[in-house]
């Protein structure tokens, strides 16, 4: 199982960011992916999930109107796009999945990708 986070970087509040996640060594369309992010002694919070076929997704209160996440199956990659950007959400971010038909969760995460917002 691997999952690479990418598309992190510094943006201006009011800005945007797109994350990438490329996934392998599992049945992609199997699973539910997730967004997490994490900042220094802090737990991880789940900020967006989409079903395996990518027609429903849920989201974070905190970033509800503002992301949006989305899947590509035939390419094994999941998507976060984050607008209207707060110093807030500042954080790691990071991918991940569970499987629909067992409920199990992928046994690795990511190295993450850093999102800093400031002015």
């Amino acid at each position: 199982v691997q999952l690479v986070e990418s598309g992190g970087g510094l943006a201006l509040p009011g800005g945007s960011l797109r994350l990438s996640c490329a996934a392998s060594g599992f049945t992609f369309s199997h699973y539910t992916m997730r967004w997490y992010r994490q900042a220094p002694g802090k737990e991880r919070d789940l900020v967006a999930t989409i079903n395996s076929g990518g027609y429903s997704t849920n989201y974070a209160d905190s970033v509800k109107g503002r992301f949006t996440i989305s899947r590509d199956n035939a390419n094994n990659m999941v998507y976060l796009q984050m607008n209207s950007l707060k110093p807030e959400d500042t954080d790691v971010y990071y991918c991940y999945g569970v499987n629909l038909y067992t409920g199990a969760a992928l046994d690795a995460w990511g190295p993450g990708t850093l999102v800093t917002v400031s002015s």
